[in-house]
């Protein structure tokens, strides 16, 4: 029974070595020793700094790299657990979101045979001023028109049709 102990204790540990390798610069030997150094996850690398792996067994050089690269990592998972969150939640709400949405569509279609009635109104009175004001510029256009029977006052007798034949 000790064995099975060790084998799931080695287990946990290789998957924490597995992990601590996606990290850019992180091999199985680095992973290892800080493993050791009971910086096991990423978010603790993150956390632990430069110094702090430095510590683990790291040169400064590559414990800088992986410092960096860490709280790069711990940034991107925070931003994609808050956005996970986030959609959760507006899954959540979604269904009360629909049942207000469909309450006010049945709101705006009780309302809707009133307001089809003072638009339809509306409509005729425009109507009606459009059809006036149309009737007195055809008058007015007609009656001009009537005036108008050959050229203008200010075209030159050159130009009118019957000095033209007079020259013939």
């Amino acid at each position: 029974m000790h064995v099975t102990g060790d084998s799931m204790a080695s287990q946990t540990k290789a998957s924490k070595i597995e992990k601590l390798t996606a990290l850019p610069g992180v091999g199985a030997a680095t992973a290892k020793k800080l493993v050791d150094a009971k910086l096991d996850t990423v978010s603790k690398v993150a956390s632990a700094g430069a110094t702090k792996l430095i510590k683990a067994g790291l040169k400064a050089a590559v414990a800088k790299k992986i410092a960096a690269s860490a709280k790069t990592a711990e940034k991107a998972t925070s931003a994609a657990k808050a956005t996970a969150s986030k959609a959760k939640s507006a899954a959540k709400k979604a269904p009360a979101k629909a049942k207000a949405t469909a309450s006010k569509a049945k709101s705006a279609a009780k309302k809707a045979p009133a307001k089809a009635k003072a638009t339809a109104s509306k409509v005729k009175d425009k109507v009606k001023n459009l059809a006036k004001s149309t009737k007195s510029k055809e008058a007015k256009t007609s009656s001009d028109e009537r005036k108008k029977i050959g050229p203008s006052s200010k075209t030159p007798l050159s130009k009118m049709s019957w000095f033209k034949n007079m020259k013939k």
